[in-house]
């Protein structure tokens, strides 16, 4: 009998809890705004839960409230063309299309369903600028897609941006890679005065944009 009982006690302590598999925490390296202790990530991951079982995506979805990509926020939580909530991870891109290795994100549409994958690159990113990054992607919603498009994407990317900084400075991490990067859209941004008109032209000198048309379906050519 106490045999019996050690064995039922070693193997009870080997049983990970169901509650410690449920998702994937903020890597330790990532610093955080003081707001977002462990209880209060917790406390908001069910909402997005079929967005991500990672929790630093639970974490940028939080911070897009109240800022103008609410729209992406709520594109991600199901609101889209497809009605399904968009299933966000980190993915080795070169996997899908050897040309996407060096991409930041790409966004996919698979048998009806919503994708946005995340260079693995970008895995100790600030949350805010996977924030920025997921409003740009979320606005990719169909198999089409066009140069009006993705200027309003990158605009949309910047804007989100400036936002979070003036909320959660904290986020201007420059040993980020995608920081360095939403950090030019920014000074685009402001070199326009505010306007699409710099990042625009960045669009359209982009060299994987070459082939795209000037419009696509809910983007008209401004």
């Amino acid at each position: 009998m106490k045999k019996l009982l050690a064995v039922l006690i070693f193997a009870g302590l080997s049983l990970t809890p169901a509650w410690a598999e449920k998702y994937v925490p903020v890597p330790s390296n990532v610093k955080l705004p003081a707001k977002y202790t462990q209880e209060y990530i917790d406390s908001i991951s069910d909402e997005y839960k079929n967005v991500s079982k990672e929790q630093i995506f639970h974490v940028a979805l939080d911070m897009m409230k109240d800022t103008s990509g609410e729209f992406s926020r709520k594109a991600l939580l199901g609101h889209n063309v497809t009605q399904y909530p968009v299933k966000v991870m980190f993915k080795d891109l070169s996997e899908i299309n050897e040309t996407y290795a060096s991409y930041d994100a790409i966004g996919w549409k698979k048998k009806g369903k919503l994708y946005v994958y995340i260079n693995p690159k970008h895995e100790y990113a600030p949350p805010g600028a996977l924030a920025a990054l997921l409003a740009h992607e979320a606005l990719h919603q169909d198999e089409y897609n066009s140069l009006s498009e993705e200027t309003y994407a990158w605009t949309m990317e910047a804007i989100v941006w400036t936002e979070i900084l003036k909320r959660f400075p904290e986020s201007n991490n420059l040993e980020s890679a995608l920081v360095t990067r939403e950090n030019v859209l920014k000074q685009l941004l402001e070199k326009g005065a505010h306007t699409n008109k710099y990042i625009k032209k960045t669009v359209y000198a982009n060299e994987g944009y070459k082939n795209l048309p000037l419009t696509s379906p809910g983007f008209d050519y401004k």
